[in-house]
């Protein structure tokens, strides 16, 4: 595995979007995104938004092969900045919809009440290319931020709206502390230290 440069960017939103394009169930991708005929491109914009995020307050990593990458959000040490408002700005009209903005906002606030207070680490988002899934790719580059992070004492928490993904977590040592039906589809919350 290597970290991300800026460089990077669309190599890693490319990954994420040929992730998370084929995905039609409600989950929480599909929550953010319009869902119409520039679909594909309002998930690009998400996953840029996501890198910069990342970039900016976490790390991203990226497998050796370029096929699979994992970003992760160190909150406490975000900050609010004129770039990062214009930025939530770009994803609300080139991604999301004015219309449908208080609802990505109602799941967000469910979603924080969640989260512990005080400094911790999420996994923001992973994905592997489609065409690579199923080959060991995620799971090799999960296994190896794991390792990278084993003196960490920070909690580890993610949500995760599939069942699938929830299995996936638990198979590296998270557990599930919370479910939340509240928006028509379960969030699971789940942590590791």
């Amino acid at each position: 595995m290597r970290i991300a440069s800026h460089t990077d960017k669309n190599l890693v939103a490319e990954i994420l979007v040929s992730a998370f394009s084929p995905l039609r169930e409600e989950n929480s991708i599909n929550l953010v995104v319009k869902k119409d005929e520039k679909r594909t491109q309002r998930m690009k914009v998400l996953m840029e938004f996501l890198f910069e995020r990342a970039y900016n307050f976490g790390e991203i990593y990226i497998s050796t092969n370029n096929k699979a990458c994992i970003l992760l959000l160190f909150p406490h040490q975000e900050k609010t900045t004129l770039k990062t408002l214009f930025s939530k700005v770009k994803l609300a009209f080139k991604c999301i919809g004015i219309n449908r903005v208080f609802k990505v906002l109602k799941r967000q606030d469910k979603v924080k009440k969640h989260y512990p207070k005080g400094e911790y680490i999420i996994p923001l988002i992973m994905g592997v290319l489609n065409d690579s899934k199923g080959n060991g790719t995620a799971a090799r580059l999960m296994i190896e931020v794991k390792n990278h992070y084993k003196n960490n004492t920070l909690p580890v928490i993610v949500d995760a709206a599939s069942k699938k993904n929830v299995t996936l977590y638990k198979k590296f040592g998270f557990k599930v502390f919370k479910e939340d039906n509240s928006l028509g589809f379960p969030i699971y919350f789940l942590r590791l230290n």
